[in-house]
This record gives structure tokens, sequence and C-alpha cells, in this order.
């Protein structure tokens, strides 16, 4: 195909250039200030990220989110929260990539699939830390330009007069109006 085709057309559009998917597992040490009995409950809270193209064949995902461990001490007599913020970088490799794109002015569209949760909270280290593992999950787009061709229709422009509007009758006939009841607004349900 020619640039001179007249079958053809080359439309620049944004299209998707790449996709990707990366599932994550963490082990997170947190040190609370007394020495742990049990754990009564962990939570994980604002998470915060964002996203970068960092090669041709990934993309960078910065971000952030808060554990919470909720534990007993001095022998299940008082209990007390422990905070943890914890910071991460993701490289999510690109399974998908169009190598077409026109240009390296990519726009990256990151979603979580699965927000960061705990999947499991023990103390360990002799009852010194609290050991916390994590999951999360994302997929990611590349949008960026790219070229299609389109073929033309060699009739653009000419109709049938089986096409034309000017053909159509659209002209209420008196059958049609016979089951019209015209005092259907003063009627009450």
């Amino acid at each position: 195909m020619t640039f001179l085709d007249k079958e053809y057309r080359e439309i620049i559009t944004k299209a998707v250039c790449g996709k990707g998917r990366k599932f994550t597992k963490a082990s997170n040490n947190i040190a609370p200030s007394h020495h742990p009995t049990s754990i009564l409950g962990c939570w994980v809270i604002n998470h915060l990220y964002n996203a970068k193209k960092k090669s041709k064949d990934s993309v960078e995902i910065n971000g952030s989110y808060d554990i919470n461990v909720w534990y007993s001490y001095n022998d299940n007599t008082k209990t007390e929260v422990v905070t943890e913020r914890v910071t991460y970088c993701d490289v999510v490799p690109l399974s998908v990539k169009d190598d077409n794109c026109l240009n390296e002015d990519y726009d990256v569209i990151a979603k979580v699939v699965q927000q960061p949760n705990c999947l499991e909270c023990k103390i360990a280290n002799k009852g010194h830390k609290i050991v916390v593992e994590t999951e999360r999950e994302f997929i990611v787009q590349i949008i960026g330009e790219t070229r299609l061709s389109v073929k033309v229709n060699p009739n653009h422009g000419k109709f049938d007069d089986d096409d034309d509007d000017d053909q159509w009758d659209f002209e209420l006939k008196d059958d049609e109006l016979h089951d019209v009841k015209p005092d259907f607004l003063n009627e009450k349900d």
C-alpha cells in the first residue's frame, strides 16, 4: 500500500499500545513498642500510588499504604495499635506491546485490581516483631499515537435511489390515525 493509494486512508489516533498485569505478595516487619501476646486485628488503609513508563517494556508504580496492627500485651491485659507506613516500587512488565507507536509521548493508566490487604499477621522473632503478609495487584495500559489504515468506500457520496431519504414516505395515513384517542389527556387512570 502506498500513501497515495485511492482505496486506503491513514488515520492517526490515540490507542492502547501496551498492557501489563502484576500480582505482588510482600512481607513487612513491624516493631511494636511492647512485646505482643496475641494479634487482635490487622488492616491496610490509605493506599496511594502513581505510575510512569520506565522503559520500552515496563511501567513503574510507586506507592505507599499504612498497616495497622491491633495487638494485646502484658499477658492479654492491655491493647495497643501500631501503625507502619510501607512504601513500594512495582515494575510491571508489558505483556502486550505495539511497536508501531509514533512517538514517545505516552499516557500511562494504572488500575488497582486488588487493593493492598493483609493475608496473614503473626508474632515472630520471639515476640519482638510482628510479620504482616500483604498482597496487591495492578493492571497498566500505555496510550500512545498510532497509525491505522482504513479502506475507503468507493461509492462515498454516491447513493442508490433506495438509499435516498427523499424516497422515504413519512406521512401518516388515515388508517394509522384511526386508533388514536383524541381525549387521551383528559382520561384519569
